[in-house]
């Protein structure tokens, strides 16, 4: 299992920010912080804890949230009650990867959260990327084209998620932030074609299991 990717939820209001932390913990490939109410803590919290995401309130009591995101060097979501269109585009200039306005259905944050682990499982590492793998990302970051992400598109993340090493199932799931059933359907796919290898190891007890390598 890879290391889970740090959350940070930044709200004065603290039944919402225990909300936002609940919802990030729920997810397999997440992992929240203690959330914090003020730019202040904020920045201490950044610097101590190197979190991976934030959520930040566009209107924080000692400041800016907008000008926080744009000052730091952290992958962040702006979550706000402002609907007015230049508060959205300030937010997306700051460098903001998504706006969610409030309120919304858990399940929106759900989705988003969902396609920041996948976006990060096709940009991560230091290796060279080519212009499909970025606009792939970038298509699954957004969620562009489709309200989740397509077969083709699901199948190059399980296969950005095995690598060169072997792997089960589970495994992938995790790394990729996707169910075990939809891990297991598609790599049966692509082991069909013969684009993956797999092979059965055998334990002491119980069935056998499946582990995963690249073609």
């Amino acid at each position: 299992m890879t290391t889970p990717l740090r959350v940070l939820v930044i709200d004065d209001d603290f039944r919402v920010s225990g909300l936002h932390r609940d919802i990030v913990a729920e997810h397999p490939s997440l992992e929240p912080l203690e959330p914090v109410r003020t730019l202040a803590e904020a920045t201490a919290a950044v610097r101590s804890a190197r979190p991976d995401l934030m959520l930040v309130d566009a209107f924080l009591p000692d400041g800016d949230g907008i000008a926080f995101v744009q000052a730091m060097d952290v992958d962040a979501f702006v979550l706000s009650a402002a609907t007015d269109a230049p508060t959205v585009r300030r937010a997306l200039r700051a460098g903001a990867l998504g706006y969610l306005m409030k309120p919304f259905e858990k399940h929106e944050l759900v989705e988003r959260l969902d396609r920041y682990v996948r976006f990060r499982n096709l940009v991560a590492g230091d290796g060279a990327l080519r212009q499909g793998d970025v606009d792939r990302a970038l298509g699954v970051l957004t969620g562009a084209g489709a309200a989740s992400v397509s077969r083709s598109a699901t199948e190059q993340l399980i296969l950005s998620a095995l690598g060169t090493d072997e792997a089960s199932s589970t495994e992938i799931a995790d790394r990729a932030g996707i169910s075990r059933a939809t891990a297991q359907r598609h790599l049966s796919a692509l082991a069909t074609r013969g684009q993956i290898r797999v092979r059965l190891r055998y334990g002491t007890t119980g069935r056998p299991e499946h582990l995963y390598t690249a073609g």
